[in-house]
C-alpha cells in the first residue's frame, strides 16, 4: 500500500526567529537583518502566534516618508497608511496569522501558500503555540530525494501493491525525478491508477508510462494496447 505522504513536521524549521507584540520597529529591522529573514511570527505569552510581521509591513514607513499619505492614497491603501505610522510589532503585523499544523501534508501547505499568497507559514499546535516554520524552500526539499530512493519506493509501494503477481514484469527507472514504467500488464485499467500513485510519491517530478496490456473488447477478446 502506498506510504503516507510527507507532512509539514518532516521538513519544517524548528528553530524560529520571532518577536513579541511590543517589539519596537527598529528592533524588528535589526532582528531581520541579523538572522537574514524577511518575516517573523509575532508572539504573546508563552509562545502563542498572534500575527506575522514581514518586510512588506515595514516598507510603508519609508514609502510615505516625504508625504502625508492620508491626502493622496486611495481607500485600498488604508492598511499601508496605518502601518506607515506604526512603531511596534502589534501595530505592524498582519493578523490573524495564516498558520498550518505539523501534521498537514506538504500539498496542503503548498495550497495554503498559493491561495493566501504567502511565502512561509508558522507551524502551530492545537492551541496556537509556535512549533516551527515552513517555507516554500522547505516544501521543495522532497525534490532532493535521490533517484534510487524514489525508485525503491515506487517498486515497493506502487508496483508490488498493484501488480503483486506480475511485479517482475514491470521495470521502474528514475532519472532526475522522472519515473518511467515499462512492461506488460494483463489489466490495462491499472495503468492510470499506477500513474496517479507514482505521481503522489514525494519527490517525483513526472511519470512516463510505457506499459502495454490487454483490455477486454466487446466480444471478450483481448486487445493489446
Amino acid at each position: 500500500m502506498p506510504e503516507t505522504p510527507h507532512i509539514v513536521g518532516d521538513v519544517m524549521t524548528r528553530t524560529v526567529v520571532a518577536v513579541g507584540r511590543d517589539a519596537p520597529f527598529k528592533e524588528i529591522v535589526r532582528t531581520m537583518e541579523q538572522w537574514k529573514v524577511s518575516a517573523m511570527p509575532v508572539l504573546e505569552g508563552e509562545g502563542r502566534v498572534i500575527g506575522v510581521v514581514s518586510e512588506a509591513d515595514l516598507l510603508p514607513k519609508e514609502e510615505f516618508r516625504d508625504s502625508d499619505p492620508s491626502l493622496f492614497e486611495p481607500r485600498r491603501r488604508l492598511s499601508d497608511v496605518a502601518k506607515a505610522g506604526a512603531v511596534t510589532a502589534e501595530e505592524l503585523m498582519s493578523t490573524p496569522a495564516i498558520t498550518v499544523h505539523a501534521d498537514a501534508t506538504l500539498a496542503q501547505a503548498a495550497r495554503i501558500m498559493a491561495v493566501r499568497h504567502v511565502k512561509r507559514l508558522p507551524v502551530v499546535d492545537g492551541i496556537g503555540m509556535l512549533q516551527g516554520i515552513v517555507s516554500r524552500a522547505d516544501l521543495l526539499k522532497v525534490f532532493l530525494r535521490p533517484d534510487e530512493e524514489i525508485e525503491e519506493e515506487v517498486r515497493r509501494t506502487v508496483v508490488a501493491y498493484l501488480f503483486p503477481a506480475f511485479s517482475h514484469a514491470i521495470h521502474v527507472s528514475v532519472h532526475e525525478g522522472v519515473v518511467t514504467l515499462r512492461g506488460h500488464t494483463h489489466d490495462t485499467s491499472l495503468i492510470s491508477v499506477a500513474v496517479r500513485l507514482v505521481r503522489a510519491v514525494e519527490g517525483v517530478v513526472d511519470v512516463e508510462p510505457q506499459l502495454t496490456g490487454e483490455s477486454a473488447g466487446r466480444d471478450g477478446a483481448g486487445t493489446t494496447l
